[in-house]
């Protein structure tokens, strides 16, 4: 299954002197993670021509500490700052955010820690047990599949949000009508472009994110004043918290393994990614939790599940990239293009004629989970001062460093006006109520669902009912979108049978 060639992988990486470009990669990613808007895929893309003079093996190594890194790197700002470093961490924003609120930033943050380096583990250890049967796994989800997970993802982040049904529906139909806009995925004609050609091609992710999460955050934070962790003692809190966190992970090993199974899945599913994998994995605890209440109050569970999951996805997303080529995510499409810059091929046959970079890159994940894991809890402590710093000096630092990232990103002066107008409109709706992550995950999701319904469409010869119920697979995911919708309904009819008891 591998493992002899993963044992040959660590020998190379600590005989040859190697290891220092895991270290590269991780303090790498940790940076690229840490600030909101550039994330691994940045540092990725920035990487390409610095590893065109370098061994293939060794730019494995530095790919794979970035990829690594870059997960729980983000989560930092997530958690102290409610501003997710990449996408994926906004579910962790959730809860991690009110631990810091309360004064318990070292707790989230040890568990975020502890979370990242275990579910990149666990999903190591599964990515080595699949690789044999990863053509079966891969051919088995078609367009009919992607459009129901969409679905189902989109429900799940709506029904997540409690008590927010109708109003975290509104928000997702909002972000698919952002999705719409630009080039149309299959006949290529333009839709509510404006005449502007900066939409031609939708619009972008990262300037949206950093708008919705981190300038929307600040715009509060600027108008109550004061700072995150408000009257929280700061000198209790530098030095208590951490070490409980990690325990944490380690007490609550079913969420655990729950979370790094999703992550993992979901990863092998092009297109998704983690960002898909961390919300479903949070909306999965919230509903198999016996106190549903208490998530997006600071439960802890709430920084485990998502974290886990989000690490777990980098073993996933390298199943279609090692087995068709096909990038699992935005990550390891970047990764292919390191992989054809050394000349190796990406598809089957890499598994036959490149082990030695596969299973490098393999060994380079699993040592910078846990490096960039190590790194975070030595110094968690001081990082959670973060929290006590007056808002007046935190808010510009914030802002500028984020506008910058996004600038950066491409070099477009809209994307900086996008990320403007986005901060405004997250602010109206943390003002109203209304649930961001909805909307943002729909805009994620919108293209692969638009193009997946007009492929499923065309497949079926426009029978898509009869298509879908000749596909196990497909039933399924039905069923799992019918009983999420009913989920709330159920939900509250055992609470009603248990008050009256």
């Amino acid at each position: 299954m591998g493992f002899d060639l993963l044992l040959d992988a660590a020998a190379t990486v600590f005989t040859s002197g190697s290891i220092i470009y895991i270290f590269i990669g991780v303090a790498l990613g940790l940076c690229f993670g840490v600030i909101p808007g550039l994330g691994g895929t940045t540092a990725l893309a920035l990487l390409i021509p610095v590893t065109f003079s370098m061994d293939p093996l060794d730019a494995m190594y530095l790919a794979g500490g970035v990829m690594g890194a870059t997960s729980f790197g983000g989560s930092i700002t997530a958690i102290l700052l409610n501003t997710p470093g990449t996408a994926p961490n906004a579910a962790t924003t959730f809860d991690g955010y009110p631990l810091a609120q309360q004064g318990k930033a070292g707790l989230a943050i040890g568990a975020s820690a502890a979370a990242s380096a275990m579910g990149g583990l666990i999903g190591l250890f599964t990515l080595l047990l699949v690789i044999p049967v990863a053509r079966e796994l891969v051919l088995a989800f078609g367009p009919a599949e992607f459009f129901l997970l969409t679905i189902l993802g989109l429900i799940a982040i709506a029904v997540s949000a409690r008590g927010k049904l109708l109003r975290g529906l509104i928000a997702g139909g909002l972000g698919l009508m952002l999705a719409f806009i630009g080039s149309d995925t299959v006949s290529g004609e333009l839709r509510y472009t404006f005449d502007t050609d900066y939409l031609w091609d939708g619009i972008p992710l990262v300037p949206t994110l950093t708008g919705m999460f981190a300038l929307s955050q600040m715009i509060e934070l600027g108008l109550k004043g004061g700072s995150v962790a408000g009257k929280a003692d700061a000198a209790t809190q530098r030095i208590s918290g951490v070490w409980e966190g990690v325990l944490s992970v380690f007490k609550n090993w079913t969420v655990l393994l729950r979370g790094s199974a999703i992550g993992t899945i979901i990863g092998t599913i092009p297109g998704l990614g983690g960002t898909v994998a961390s919300f479903i994995s949070y909306t999965s605890t919230v509903q198999a939790s016996r106190d549903p209440e208490s998530f997006g109050k600071g439960n802890i569970l709430g920084v485990i599940a998502p974290e886990a999951a989000n690490n777990a996805k980098d073993g996933g997303s390298l199943v279609p990239t090692v087995a068709f080529g096909i990038p699992g995510s935005a990550e390891t499409a970047l990764f292919l293009g390191i992989l054809v810059l050394h000349g190796i091929d990406p598809g089957p046959t890499i598994l036959i004629e490149n082990q030695r970079e596969v299973y490098g890159l393999i060994m380079a994940l699993t040592l910078s989970a846990v490096g960039a894991s190590l790194l975070g809890l030595i110094f968690a402590r001081w990082l959670v001062l973060i929290t006590h710093v007056n808002v007046h000096v935190l808010v510009p630092v914030v802002v500028t460093v984020s506008l910058t990232g996004v600038y950066v990103l491409d070099g477009k002066p809209a994307d900086v006006i996008l990320a403007m107008v986005m901060g405004v409109v997250g602010y109206l709706m943390m003002r109203f109520d209304y649930p961001r992550l909805t909307l943002v995950i729909a805009l994620v999701l919108g293209e692969t669902a638009e193009r997946s319904f007009h492929q499923t469409q065309m497949i079926s010869d426009y029978d898509m009912l009869g298509f879908m119920a000749g596909r196990p697979q497909s039933l399924i995911l039905i069923v799992l979108i019918v009983f999420t919708l009913l989920l709330p309904s159920l939900r509250r009819t055992r609470i009603l049978k248990r008050n009256s008891a």
